[in-house]
C-alpha cells in the first residue's frame, strides 16, 4: 500500500501535513514535486524495484510528466517490453510503465491497456494537464474535491 496525494496550487507546507497524515501508507521512502501549478506528494511502501530508483513522484526523462501512483500494474512487463524500444527506462517499476504507456497512447490508451488495482495521478506540464484514474473496481482508493477554483486529491479522506 502507498499514498498519493496532491492539489492544483504550490504549497510546500500543505504538502508536508498532509504526507505525515498518510505516512502509514508508505514507511520506506516520501517525496514530492511541485511548480506553480500543482503539488503532489507520494508516500511509498517498495514492493518492485526496492531501489531509490522507484522512488515517487516520478518524471519522465525529459521532466514533462509527473505522475504518483497506488497499486499494482499486472500487465507492466508486457507493457514495458513494447515501451522499451522507444523509451529510456530508469527503473524496474511498473510505475515508470504509466508515464511512457501515457506518453505512448494518450490517457485513453493507456487505460485500455493496463490491467490491475490502481489509483494514480499524472501531470502533463506540456499540457496543463492533471489526470487522476482509479482500477474498475475501486480496490484501490481515490478520493477528491473540486470547486471551481481549487482540486485536491488523496488516497484517504483524512
Amino acid at each position: 500500500m502507498c499514498g498519493i496525494i496532491g492539489f492544483n496550487w504550490d504549497d510546500n507546507s500543505l504538502i508536508r501535513k498532509m504526507l505525515f497524515s498518510i505516512k502509514h501508507r508508505g514507511p520506506d521512502q516520501r517525496g514530492t514535486y511541485s511548480d506553480d501549478n500543482v503539488t503532489l506528494g507520494h508516500v511509498r511502501l517498495s514492493i518492485l524495484d526496492l531501489s531509490s530508483n522507484g522512488k515517487q513522484p516520478m518524471s519522465s526523462k525529459d521532466g514533462d510528466v509527473v505522475i504518483v501512483f497506488n497499486g499494482e500494474i499486472y500487465n507492466y512487463l508486457s507493457l514495458r517490453k513494447f515501451l522499451e524500444s522507444k523509451y529510456d527506462f530508469k527503473s524496474r517499476t511498473d510505475t515508470e510503465v504509466l508515464i511512457y504507456g501515457y506518453k505512448e497512447w494518450g490517457i485513453e490508451g493507456l487505460l485500455k491497456r493496463i490491467n490491475g488495482m490502481f489509483a494514480f495521478c499524472i501531470y502533463d506540464s506540456d499540457k496543463d494537464l492533471l489526470f487522476l484514474a482509479r482500477d474498475r473496481l475501486g480496490i484501490k482508493p481515490l478520493y477528491y474535491f473540486y470547486d471551481k477554483n481549487k482540486f485536491i486529491f488523496a488516497s484517504e479522506i483524512k
